[in-house]
């Protein structure tokens, strides 16, 4: 019979067979059954996902789209001229283009595989179930690393993957992306030997750990700013106070050991970190310097700020609490990026982990302080009218955080901290058996122990296991356990929309650019965006939160097409192809273009399909 601790029984296989008895025990894993329940899990509630994978997106076809873009030109961009990465086929003929939004180039491997829109379509609605599948994973192994009992550590997985919150950021895969977050921690936390339990101890040091953990983290933060920074900002704060505790120790003359292996870990993998963050930081700053229009200003940040309501007011996107809430977000400003619910259970469960809890009394208070702190700074302008101390502070002083504009996507971090609180709360330190009072408590894992484990073999969700009547009570207790994972997963489902995505004209397939799509504006930049995987032509069109001025001169210059001034005009801007697609330009100013006579000398139009292509070479 097993315990709640990273080991698993395993039943013998027939002698002759060690083959089959691996893979039995691998099969049986903790860490095999966490991972595949986290797929399980992320299919079924992120469903219809998977069932519309090449002609459905999550949400809307707004950014969504401007995501499968995205993860395909880091792929192509990779395989083909790595030097042109910060340089897109998009914004014709602006440079750094990549960096006018997050770039989820940590993805771009996966943008490796396959060609055109169907492609970057279902490369897209993948990664949006796998992305929920590592949160799960993360947040998991991260309490189990800090002394979380099983039942403790799948509700904060759950909490993290599922929080009703994230259903309103269904269109924004780089918000969803968080992972990373919870499993760099975990593996960094274990790599120290270091859990909420047990404190520090360095014969659990394990410097590989610690590597992989710098190596998530770097990956993480590639994945964007928008939810990179605060991660890179909590990096350093930990590394602050590991720092000041350690040195207080040293000057106490009661310094633990610090292996020297473990210091270099820590200094490598600090610096591959920095090194990426620097790299990924550099474009953004020339897009800055050269459009001054795209920082953020505290106006901006004031858009988007969530009242403390907001925390307790999920988006309709929730199966359960979506209707009910409706009044409650008639009376938020931007719905979507102000319903901040962590979860009803999860409040609770966090609550009563404040009053009883595997977690010292300490760690407690300090899991609060962080619940109240991200909290505050999710609050952006809102927290004490002006969020000065708090969010509105970190963008005068701090640098990068001008760059961020909706502060409640903080809320993530408030939601780890709460699923940590219940952890503890669903964790028990063993109690010794009636029939081994006096034992000895159980000895440390072993060091070989595979996976980010928990931190102690006696970390148990309800006492260990007896035999009779005290192993039958012991099974009862574990099986009510489940009520909470199911009522935190349950307030996870989602009635999410799943849309059908644009289909690439007939006129933009094999097109050659530099090119310029008509119409140009709105949500269909977007869309052009997505086409343009199909070999990735130059294209002048784009949509980002600022307006490039070449775009604007050109938008405005093509508004007489195809008369002779215009074309002159994109032929010296560099443009050799329009396409006007008809069907799309009802209501713009381009509505009749293809109804206009063609008076520029040397331009050659053809129609393909429902659209027109002009050649003006």
């Amino acid at each position: 019979m097993s315990t709640d601790t990273g080991t698993t029984a395993s039943t013998p296989a027939p002698a002759g067979q060690p083959g089959a008895r691996r893979l039995l025990r691998l099969a049986r894993h903790e860490w095999t059954l966490v991972v595949l329940g986290s797929l399980l899990l992320a299919a079924v509630l992120t469903w219809p996902t998977l069932g519309g994978l090449t002609g459905t997106i999550p949400q809307d076809v707004g950014d969504p789209t401007l995501q499968a873009w995205q993860v395909a030109w880091g792929g192509h961009a990779l395989l083909t001229d790595p030097t042109s990465l910060w340089h897109s086929n998009t914004f014709f003929p602006e440079p750094y283009t990549y960096a006018y939004s997050d770039t989820l180039l940590g993805y771009a491997p996966a943008g490796m595989v396959g060609d055109g829109p169907v492609a970057a379509v279902v490369r897209y609605n993948l990664l949006y179930v796998l992305t929920h599948a590592l949160a799960f994973v993360g947040a998991y192994a991260l309490a189990r690393q800090l002394g979380a009992g099983r039942a403790g550590s799948a509700v904060a997985g759950a909490a993290f993957g599922y929080a009703p919150w994230k259903l309103a950021q269904a269109g924004h895969l780089h918000v969803l992306s968080i992972g990373g977050i919870a499993l760099a921690l975990a593996m960094l936390a274990r790599g120290h030997g270091w859990s909420l339990r047990d404190g520090y101890r360095p014969d659990r040091a394990r410097p590989g750990w610690v590597a992989a953990g710098w190596l998530v983290a770097a990956w993480q933060i590639s994945l964007g700013f928008g939810i990179g920074l605060p991660f890179a900002y909590a990096l350093a704060l930990v590394c602050l106070v590991a720092a000041a505790g350690y040195g207080w120790s040293t000057w106490r003359r009661a310094r633990p050991p610090f292996p020297r292996g473990l210091l270099l870990a820590d200094l490598a993998g600090g610096v591959f970190f920095a090194g990426v963050a620097l790299f990924m930081a550099a474009p953004y700053f020339e897009v800055v310097n050269r459009h001054p229009e795209g920082r953020r200003t505290v106006a901006h940040i004031e858009m988007f700020s969530p009242p403390l309501s907001g925390f307790l007011t999920a988006p309709p996107e929730s199966w359960l609490w979506g209707e009910r809430h409706a009044a409650a977000r008639e009376q938020l400003d931007f719905a979507n990026e102000m319903t901040l619910l962590p979860g009803v259970v999860l409040l609770g469960l966090a609550c009563a982990g404040l009053a009883f809890s595997a977690w010292r009394v300490r760690h407690r208070l300090l899991l609060l302080a962080g619940v109240l702190v991200t909290g505050a700074l999710a609050m952006g302008t809102q927290f004490l009218g002006d969020g000065d101390p708090g969010y509105v502070t970190l963008v005068e002083h701090a640098p990068g955080w001008d760059g961020i504009r909706t502060p409640g996507r903080l809320v993530l971090w408030t939601t780890l901290l709460l699923g940590l609180l219940a952890a503890g709360a669903l964790t028990r330190e063993p109690q010794p058996p009636a029939d081994s009072a006096g034992a000895s408590p159980p000895p440390d894992p072993a060091p070989s122990e595979p996976a980010v484990g928990p931190a102690s073999a006696g970390a148990t969700a309800v006492g260990p296991a007896s035999a009779g009547a005290g192993g039958r009570s012991t099974g009862w207790a574990r099986c009510l356990l489940v009520v909470p994972l199911a009522l935190v997963l349950l307030e996870g489902v989602n009635r999410t929309p799943h849309v059908p995505t644009p289909e690439q004209p007939a006129a933009l397939r094999g097109v050659t650019g530099p090119v310029l799509v008509l119409p140009s504006d709105g949500i269909r930049e977007l869309h052009v965006m997505l086409w343009s995987t199909d070999g990735f032509p130059q294209v002048v069109n784009g949509l980002a939160s600022f307006v490039p001025a070449s775009q604007a001169e050109i938008r405005s210059a093509s508004l007489g097409f195809p008369d002779a001034g215009s074309v002159t005009y994109l032929r010296q801007r560099g443009i050799r192809t329009v396409v006007v697609l008809p069907q799309y330009a009802v209501g713009t100013p381009w509505q009749d273009v293809e109804t206009r006579p063609v008076t520029a000398p040397g331009v050659r139009r053809e129609q393909v399909g429902d659209g027109y292509v002009y050649h003006l070479d």
